[in-house]
Order: structure tokens, then sequence, then C-alpha cells
């Protein structure tokens, strides 16, 4: 049957680090290796005056840093390929946190020489809560770094994760010879003294055979048959079922920047990595390979073309086709909407797509209709879980900086928050607009693409509160919640959703609320509705 067929050929993953673990260069390297790029460039090299394709936006070639998630496709052998490349940096967890609803499996990149970091702490907890199976890549080999046997148990003791190399290195730093394929039973060697070339592989599946020696030297010979022993014994063989249960984690090494491990890596995922998965709604579980389309956006992303100020809704496909010119009920809006050019990602190129299907991800032309966590489908009422909105940290008053572009500055904030950047609050009191962010860089992340897409300036003032709380009234007529009302009136705030927010200057004001007001409930999290 053609459409499990064609699911069947899918692979959607993300890849998450801390930043510069070299995230975005190793999703270069896999473009380079499905034809999609011809040359790949490195987020931070001046060597190289082609940015990274995946790092679009302009602030992100000047920082060196990914700030949104991008959404790249390829086809490599016989399957076809989605990456979601995320940002690292925590002050754009939120978007990460929002992909990995739209990832069927992930590889986490870990640095050889920082080891597991703070970021990657915390997306990996994510993936664990949500079983997503992981395949975990530690790269630059080519640096000095930590050894491997510590590295491994690092991983396994930090990130709590209960791995299975599938490869291992030969050498570390200066001394790095290459690696040594456990999964395929072959050696993949480093050469010349630029070590950019990558000898042919070398098929080995006796590791005793003296030819060993005679490749790598006899010292670094025998202490690969040690080290291999020692794996045998320690770790357990690897179990498909158990990886995708995410139970088990296949561990790789290489170096993304001499394109070393990488090939490796890719071969072993599209074997073992599972195609699309089941995905629950709220009315129920939904599968891939169900005939009727469903499917919910997961980010939205205004001026990906800064030509055209267009808005982009991403949207991944969780069941069935998704047909160009066909319309499909937006459940939220309970009104059918029809789409004439739906956008397929393929590297640097978007292209228009007439048919696509469960487990890609669909570029949407919105003019307005879209927030995060909507769902459309061809008719039926669903409602996909799982993608909150967290309380912000930060908070600072936006002021506009040029009066006479008042218009632009309203459409800019409007259509900024609705991919989720930060959050809008206006205060009840006088409709002063706070944005509230997870962390501070956003601010400038805002600032900039205020200027340059909307031509709109802003300048922003501290305001000092602790937490954003969304209210919940037990009884939203009683006598109680008309005092907090009225008591609170100077804190209080409403969301873009219209949902009534207190916005605390200190854990002791939430605490003192919670005691005076017991009828009032305040949550940290709101869902999207």
């Amino acid at each position: 049957m053609q459409l499990e067929k064609e699911i069947n050929k899918r692979r959607t993953f993300g890849i998450i680090s801390h930043p510069d673990a070299g995230k975005t260069t190793l999703t270069e390297k896999l473009l380079l290796f499905g034809g999609a790029i011809q040359e790949a460039g490195a987020v931070k090299s001046n060597k190289i005056k082609k940015g990274a394709t995946s790092d679009f936006m302009e602030i992100e070639r000047q920082r060196g840093i990914s700030v949104a998630t991008s959404v790249l496709a390829f086809n490599y052998k016989d399957k076809k390929i989605n990456i979601l490349d995320t940002p690292g940096h925590k002050d754009f967890a939120e978007d990460t946190f929002r992909t990995l609803t739209a990832v069927d499996s992930v590889i986490v990149v870990i640095d050889v020489a920082k080891g597991v970091e703070e970021q990657t702490l915390k997306l990996v907890q994510v993936c664990r809560m949500r079983k997503i199976p992981m395949i975990v890549f530690i790269n630059k080999l080519d640096r000095e770094g930590k050894d491997a046997f510590d590295l491994l148990d690092e991983v396994e003791q930090n990130l709590g994760l209960k791995i299975c190399p599938l490869s291992y290195p030969i050498g570390m730093g200066y001394d790095f010879k290459g690696i040594y394929n456990i999964w395929e039973k072959n050696i993949n060697l480093f050469s010349g003294n630029n070590k950019k070339n990558i000898k042919d592989t070398i098929a080995f599946d006796d590791i005793e055979s003296p030819e060993l020696e005679k490749l790598i030297g006899t010292d670094e010979a025998s202490e690969l048959r040690t080290d291999l022993e020692l794996i045998a014994e320690v770790y357990p063989d690897f179990d498909r079922e158990a990886y995708i249960k995410g139970e088990l984690q296949p561990v790789f090494f290489g170096s993304a920047l001499n394109n070393f491990g990488v090939r490796e890596l890719l071969d072993c995922f599209i074997t073992i990595a599972p195609p699309p998965l089941p995905k629950k709604a709220e009315e129920r579980m939904v599968t891939p390979t169900e005939n009727t389309f469903s499917g919910f956006v997961f980010k939205i992303h205004a001026n990906m073309d800064p030509k055209h100020r267009d808005r982009l809704a991403f949207v991944k496909i969780v069941s069935g086709t998704f047909e160009r010119n066909k319309p499909y009920l937006h459940v939220r809006h309970q009104k059918k909407l029809k789409f004439a050019s739906p956008n397929a990602f393929f590297a640097e190129k978007k292209e228009i797509v007439d048919v696509s299907y469960a487990g890609d991800i669909v570029g949407l032309h919105d003019t307005g209709n879209f927030k995060i966590g909507d769902t459309l489908t061809e008719g039926e009422p669903l409602n996909f879980k799982g993608i909150p909105s967290f309380s912000p940290e930060h908070f600072r008053y936006i002021n506009n900086a040029d009066p006479m572009k008042s218009k632009q500055l309203e459409k800019g904030i409007t259509q900024l928050m609705d991919e989720g950047v930060a959050q809008l609050f206006t205060l009840q009191l006088n409709n002063r607009k706070i944005i509230g962010t997870v962390g501070a860089l956003q601010y400038e992340v805002i600032q900039y693409r205020l200027e340059h897409e909307y031509g709109a300036k802003c300048s922003y003032e501290n305001f000092p509160v602790h937490k954003a709380c969304w209210v919940e009234a037990d009884d939203p007529n009683n006598e109680e919640f008309a005092e907090f009302k009225r008591v609170k009136q100077k804190f209080l705030a409403h969301d873009k959703q219209g949902q009534l927010v207190f916005l605390a200057d200190s854990p002791f004001s939430i605490q003192m609320t919670q005691q005076k007001y017991p009828s009032v409930k305040l949550h940290f999290v709101s869902e999207f509705k």
C-alpha cells in the first residue's frame, strides 16, 4: 500500500545539545551526505565565507549561534530524512521543548572536551520524560578531550542513560588515528597531514588479525583490542526494541567538522531509528497509517524571506496525507482552510509540494490564523497535547522609540509573540505592554528583528517581577475573587489569549496570596488553549 510504504521511508529527528557542541555543523555534514548541499559552512569559521545552511537569520550569522529551530529535509539511500536543528542556547529552550513534540527520535551531541553540560541535561530530561529514542554522538575527537571510558561513564551517570557504544575511537586529539565501527565491524582511518581526507573504510571482521598492527601501530592495536573486550563485557548488546522504547541509547564517536564518523552515524541511524510514531491527542491515540489527515502546528516563523514578509506555520503531519488545495478543518476556529502553496524544505530551498505524508513537516503560509498547538484535520475535532508555555523569568516594559511607527511596532510584536519567541502581557491598570522571556538574549533578538523586519524601534524598561502566574478562580463571581482583583490590581495583566495573569514580585507574595485567597489558584504553566 502506497501510504504505508511512504510512511516507513520517513525518519524525523531533532538534534539537541548545549551551545557549541557542534549541532549545526553535524546537520551540515548530514546534508552533505544526502547530496543536499555542495559545501558545508561551519558556524564560526572565517575561512568559509558561506554561513551555515540552517542558520538563515542575520543575527544567527553574526553571533555564530542558532536562535531558532530550522527544518531541513534530504533523501539518503531509500529514506526521506527530516532534521530539526534546534537552538542550544538556554534562552531559546522553549523553542526546543516545543520542537521535541514534533520528532520521532533525537541525536544528542556531546563535546569530547566538555562532556555533559547543563543544557544537555535539561533537554535529555525532557526526552526521557517523553520516552523519545536517543542516539548519542560524541563530537570533536580531533581535539584533545576526556578519556573515552570516562566520557561514557559521564553520559551514563549524569544523563541517567543506559548506553551501548557502537563505535570507538583509536587515539584522540593529536594522536587520533580513526574509528573502529563496532556496528559494522570495520575501521575508518584518518589520513594525510591535513587529516581532512578519509581513507576508504577497511572491513575488519577479525580484530585479532595481525593486519591491525600494520594499519595503526602495535601499541594502538593492543590498546584497541583491550578496550573492545572491556566494552563487550561492560555494556549491553544493542537491542533495537529497547532503543525504540527509550530504554537503551547507542553511542557514536566522531568529528563533524572533519566529516569523521558522520557516515557511520547516518547509516546506523536509518537502519534503527523509528519511522513516524503514533501520537496521543486529548480524544484518542492517532496512528500514522490512518487514511485521514491530521497534524499540529509546533512552530511559527515570521519573515523567513525578508523580501516577502511572510509567516510560515510549521505543521508536523501525524497521520494520513496532506494534499495541496484540499480544504482542512482548523479545529480551534472551526473553519475550513485551503493551502495553495504548502512548502517542504530541502536544505536551502523551499519547494511547493502537492502531497506530504505522516512524519513530514510542511510550512503553511499564514495570515494570522495559527497559534502554536493548533490542530488541522479532515473534520475530526482532535487536539494534540503537550505544548505548554512556561512562566517567563525576565520581564521588561516595551516602549515605542519611534512614535511615527506605532503601527509597525504593534504588528511586529503581535507576530513575534505568535511565534512563541516570548510572551506578551498587557497590564490591566494602564494597558502598558510587558514582554516576558525565558532568557535575556531574547530581548536583543526581538529588538533586532523589530527593526530589521518591521522597521520599528523599541526600548525596554525594567519591570521587577519574580514570576507570571496564570489565575484560575473556583468561582469567578465570589467576594474573595473580587477582593483579590481589587487588592492586586497593580499586578494583574492579560496574556495574548486573554487569560488573567498575576505578576508576582517575589516568592513571598505568591505564598501570601495563596494563603489569603485559597479559592484563587495560581499556575506556572499555561497549556496553549
